[in-house]
């Protein structure tokens, strides 16, 4: 079995894998018009929340601070994707809930480590 690397250890970096989860839980329904455009745009902003913790983690203390902030960005995005989905009628109000529940939480967690490192 490989061996782990620091970043998957983080809370907020399984966090992240469960919100990429989600959104493409969510975005299965998206009308097929949207299947290259919105739906590939949200479930990259989502991908990109883990992504940049992972790729962040490799580097310096400010390198990884940089890619955290990345990270939260990308977390604002899909703040954004959310927000045009229900308004787009492709989600319930409980998805929209939920998906805004857990981007708080990535966001307040990422600040938290972004203060820590």
């Amino acid at each position: 079995m490989p061996e782990d690397f620091d970043f998957e250890n983080l809370t907020v970096y399984q966090k992240a894998l469960d919100y990429i989860d989600f959104v493409y839980q969510i975005s299965e329904k998206f009308p097929d018009s949207e299947r290259f455009g919105f739906t590939n745009n949200f479930r990259r902003a989502a991908q990109s929340i883990a992504l940049n913790i992972g790729e962040g983690s490799g580097g310096t203390k400010s390198e990884f601070k940089m890619f955290l902030k990345i990270s939260r960005r990308s977390v604002r995005e899909c703040v954004v994707a959310t927000t045009i989905s229900k308004r787009r009628g492709y989600i319930t109000i409980d998805e929209e809930k939920e998906s805004r529940k857990r981007c708080i939480e990535l966001s307040k967690m990422l600040s938290g480590l972004i203060n820590s490192v």
